[in-house]
């Protein structure tokens, strides 16, 4: 090719590239207007002074602010209640160890409004844990020492027991209330995801081989979102990605996938549109940036992840919204309800 040819190539490519760039950043400002006024996401993180708060923020990363707001106590992993007028979380002191596999144990376990105010603590340090919503808000499940126990909220008495068939971590009630998922240790190895019957207490195994951080569709009770680690996937020890599995242990499929990335904290939105997330290279810990997904565009693989694309030939490529406006954080969940504005 001669030099006249060879610069019009170049020109051509370097255009082709701008069209593109202009493609994907139309459709990631697509998805950001999209999602702007569908509800709000709750999440905590580190503030300038040390400790954690909650955070309520529009789903496009607008319209942030502090809820909790308490110098020498930290607030973590919030979570609306089924109608979107309550929230609970956990509340502990400012420095107080924050382990991310650990945190629903820890601290006293608080319900406030959605908005964070009238907050009132609930039992004393390390009970309750792992607390989570009945569909009607009406009664918590919680993951005790030997058990899992179904509390009524008023009474505060015990109205059912469950083997916990070994979950230890990351407790959920399903939307229909007939299931209950967490992280268990069974069968000799560790780290699957395990769903339960309420009515029988029988046990479903739903995923194994280094899962965690399950939770409900909030609308489809036949569903749970997941993290899994596949060893081998383009490192010998595999990057996290986010996955989906069937309440009968059926069916698995990706989610979305990055590679580089351990990808955390899976939560859809209350119409199961949507799927915000955490992603960062290095795995532990609890701050990590939040990105927004569509679920009909998924399944969704970052390019040059050959080893995971090799499986899901399809998978799409985005538009993924990174929020990165917001301050890195953890446990973040997504109601439809409408909150007052401050």
């Amino acid at each position: 090719m001669n030099g006249i040819g060879m610069g019009i190539a170049i020109v051509a490519l370097a255009a082709g590239v701008a069209v593109d760039v202009s493609r994907a950043d139309h459709e990631v400002q697509k998805l950001a207007k999209e999602v702007a006024t569908r509800g709000w996401i709750v999440f905590d993180a580190k503030t300038e002074r040390g400790d954690r708060d909650l955070f309520l923020v529009r789903p496009d990363g607008s319209k942030l602010r502090n809820i909790t707001n308490t110098p020498e106590l930290s607030e973590i992993g919030g979570r609306f209640s089924p109608d979107g007028k309550r929230m609970l979380y956990r509340r502990l002191p400012k420095g107080k160890d924050l382990n991310h596999n650990k945190w629903g144990e820890r601290g006293d376990l608080v319900i406030a409004n959605a908005d964070g105010s009238d907050p009132i603590p609930y039992g004393k340090d390390g009970e309750y844990p792992w607390a989570s919503w009945s569909p009607d808000g009406k009664q918590i499940a919680c993951l005790e020492t030997k058990k899992i126990r179904i509390y009524d909220l008023k009474s505060r008495e015990v109205v059912k027991e469950l083997p916990r068939h070994g979950i230890f971590i990351q407790l959920y009630w399903s939307p229909d209330g007939k299931r209950l998922c967490g992280t268990a240790n069974v069968g000799g190895q560790q780290w699957n995801i395990v769903a339960i019957d309420v009515a029988t207490g029988e046990a479903t195994l739903l995923s194994r081989k280094l899962n965690c951080t399950p939770d409900w569709f909030q609308q489809d009770s036949g569903r749970v979102i997941y993290s899994n680690r596949t060893p081998g996937l383009a490192t010998r020890d595999g990057w996290t990605m986010i996955m989906q599995a069937t309440a009968d242990g059926k069916n698995r499929t990706v989610v979305y996938a990055e590679n580089g990335q351990h990808i955390y904290c899976g939560c859809t939105s209350p119409d199961d549109a949507y799927v915000i997330l955490t992603r960062w290279t290095g795995d532990g810990g609890i701050d990590r940036p939040f990105a927004i997904i569509r679920l009909t565009d998924t399944p969704m693989i970052v390019p040059e992840y050959k080893a995971l694309r090799a499986l899901y030939p399809d998978a799409r490529e985005g538009p993924v919204l990174h929020l990165t406006n917001l301050p890195a954080g953890f446990e973040p969940h997504w109601t439809y309800a409408d909150i007052k504005e401050k």
